[in-house]
């Protein structure tokens, strides 16, 4: 996938999933929903979501836990299904973000163009939530940032044929569709609500992470960006609005640091090692944690402006689903 198809999966994958939520309001408020689409969205959510937190990001991105082949390689299909980019370009842009978060070279940061005031704001939040996607300069080497993951069979295999990955997440769900109902409305009610309708909602809550968790919320420690915590956000993240304890502690498995901090990935990471599915889980102590503690709740850069001298990335090419072919 060269730049100019990059660019135009990422249109697609933004205007389709919207039109169908569009749709699926419309079916709602017509009380033209069913328990089967309901479940098909359930379904799906948990498992691209999972794979989003678990498989691209803890696991992948920052080598939090090992596993065995199978769990991996199954774990990075159900990140494909959530349509945000093929394994090896997501892991790329992940660890690009965390070695320049919110300075110079951070392909996501809301605080990139230093223009003041309320309009600024407003384009940080756009870049770092879709625009940065949009950008057709956009590049991470993922031999340069990631060359575990690029030289691996079974990631290139999925970043390879990633765009069958997300057609996998569509007619998946319609075959829930289909088997609850066992008729074609089912099934077209399956692959709305748990492929279009799941692709948006899951999509934009991850892209809430890059955007608001960079701008409001909380700090619990003073990381040298301006990650932030956000409780309203967990949920439906899985755990990873956390945001400030994860910059704080990017290798560590569990991101909701508290007991109250409610970290379904974290969980998640939990049940595999009481499989034996999962080894060498990355924890942190607490009298570690209490040694970083002393972030500044509430407080951020002036609104609008970026940490000194921050930027956006320098122009390159972009990378998409056949980063990994040779």
């Amino acid at each position: 996938m060269n730049a100019r198809q990059h660019h135009g999966f990422i249109l697609v994958t933004s205007v389709v999933p919207l039109l169908g939520t569009a749709a699926a309001v419309v079916l709602l408020w017509r009380d033209l929903v069913g328990p089967s689409d309901l479940a098909a969205f359930g379904v799906m959510y948990v498992l691209a979501g999972l794979g989003i937190s678990v498989g691209y990001h803890r696991l992948l991105t920052h080598r939090s836990f090992e596993t065995a082949r199978p769990v991996r390689l199954v774990l990075a299909a159900c990140g494909a299904m959530a349509g945000q980019a093929p394994p090896i370009v997501w892991v790329a842009h992940h660890r690009r973000h965390h070695s320049h978060a919110d300075r110079p070279g951070d392909p996501h940061s809301p605080y990139g163009d230093g223009e003041p005031g309320l309009r600024g704001a407003l384009r940080g939040l756009w870049h770092a939530h879709l625009g940065w996607l949009l950008a057709p300069e956009l590049t991470s080497d993922p031999l340069r940032w990631c060359p575990d993951v690029a030289r691996d069979p079974d990631m290139r295999f999925v970043s390879r044929y990633f765009v069958g990955f997300v057609a996998l997440g569509v007619t998946l769900p319609a075959a829930i569709g289909l088997t609850l109902t066992g008729t074609l409305a089912g099934a077209l009610g399956g692959a709305l609500w748990g492929g279009l309708v799941r692709l948006f909602v899951g999509n934009h809550v991850t892209y809430s992470v890059n955007s608001v968790g960079h701008y409001f919320g909380s700090r619990r420690f003073a990381t040298k960006d301006e990650s932030r915590n956000v409780a309203w956000l967990a949920l439906p993240s899985f755990g990873e609005a956390w945001h400030n304890n994860h910059h704080a502690f990017p290798r560590s498995a569990r991101h909701g640091l508290r007991w109250y901090e409610l970290d379904v990935s974290a969980g998640a990471i939990a049940l595999l090692r009481r499989l034996g599915l999962a080894r060498n889980v990355v924890t942190v102590d607490r009298s570690v944690q209490e040694s970083r503690a002393g972030g500044s709740p509430g407080t951020r850069f002036r609104r609008g402006g970026p940490p000194a001298g921050a930027r956006r990335p320098e122009p390159g090419v972009a990378l998409g689903a056949g980063a990994g072919e040779d």
